[in-house]
This record gives structure tokens, C-alpha cells and sequence, in this order.
């Protein structure tokens, strides 16, 4: 009988800790996808302590205290004291490296968005033949991405010519010269 009674403490505090740990996984993997779950200090910030460090602890925290609580048996309260203390050598540098790779990702620099000024001057093929008094297609590349436009031009252009952006009539239309 004595037996079954600390399976069922051991079987209890892996459990307990397994799901301290999935909790922290599950929070972690929200706050990776975008969503604002918990706000720790004022809005459209994150404030002293991010979700990601909070998730990461508990993650690490949870599982590092279950693998020591299964490898020591934890019959005892010092058992447990030291399964915790296990879960907590584990959580403090996962929450660190939470702590960088979140504040990496948030302040990491980026190209600007092209505008509709990038395309003047690019260069690309006709894909849709371009009437005088109409529209037709055409492929450029701006900022090194494909893109495919509606084009004017003063003379007709044939598919396949190749083509000179002169001017951006809109986000989605130029006008265009033979190259």
C-alpha cells in the first residue's frame, strides 16, 4: 500500500508540473503569433517583463521540474524542494534568451515599404500587349520582388518587348517606353 501512495505523490507532482509547463508553452506559442493575451504595463507596450519571458520561464520551469521530480522520485518535501529548484535552474537562462530574442525581433531593422516612386526607372518585360488608348501588363521588379502592373504607353508595345517605367500613375498602373 505504502508503494502505490508514492506513485500517486510522484505521479501527482509530474503532473502538476507538466502542465505548469504546457501552460507556459501554450502562452508562449500565442504570444509568438501575434496575439496580445496579457498586457503586463501599459497598452501597445509589454512594460518591464514581456508575455515571451513570462511563457518561457514557466515552460522551462515546469518541464526542468518535471524531469527532476521523475529522476529523484520526490517521496519527500525535499524532494520537491529540489524538483523546484531544478525547474528554476532551467527557467532562468530560457527566460534570458526569451528576453533577447524577443527584444531582437522587436527592434530589428527593416527595409521601408516601397512606394509607388520605386517603380519609376525600373525595368521589366510586357506580359500583356499595350495599346495606345488603353492598358496593358507589365513585370518589373521593385525593391528585388516581381511585380505585375497595368501600363500605358504613347505607341503600342508587343508582349515580350522589354520596357522602361517613366512614370507611376497609381499604386497599380505606370506609364511605360520601350527600352
Amino acid at each position: 500500500m505504502h508503494t502505490i501512495d508514492t506513485v500517486r505523490v510522484v505521479a501527482t507532482g509530474t503532473l502538476i508540473f507538466l502542465i505548469i509547463g504546457g501552460a507556459g508553452v501554450a502562452v508562449l506559442a500565442l504570444a509568438l503569433l501575434g496575439t496580445e493575451l496579457f498586457q503586463f504595463g501599459h497598452p501597445g507596450g509589454d512594460g518591464p517583463i514581456s508575455v515571451e519571458v513570462v511563457a518561457g520561464f514557466a515552460g522551462a520551469f515546469g518541464f526542468g521540474a518535471a524531469i527532476v521530480n521523475e529522476l529523484l522520485g520526490a517521496r519527500t518535501p525535499g524532494s520537491i524542494v529540489a524538483a523546484v529548484a531544478g525547474g528554476a535552474v532551467a527557467a532562468v537562462p530560457t527566460a534570458w534568451l526569451a528576453a533577447r530574442l524577443s527584444r531582437a525581433a522587436r527592434t530589428m531593422r527593416t527595409d521601408p515599404t516601397p512606394t509607388r516612386n520605386d517603380m519609376v526607372g525600373a525595368i521589366g518585360l510586357v506580359v500583356t500587349p499595350v495599346p495606345v488608348d488603353g492598358y496593358g501588363e507589365v513585370r518589373v521588379r521593385v525593391a528585388g520582388q516581381p511585380v505585375k502592373l497595368n501600363a500605358r504607353a504613347d505607341r503600342p508595345i508587343p508582349v515580350g518587348a522589354q520596357i522602361f517605367v517613366v512614370e507611376a500613375l497609381s499604386e497599380t498602373s505606370v506609364h511605360v517606353e520601350t527600352y
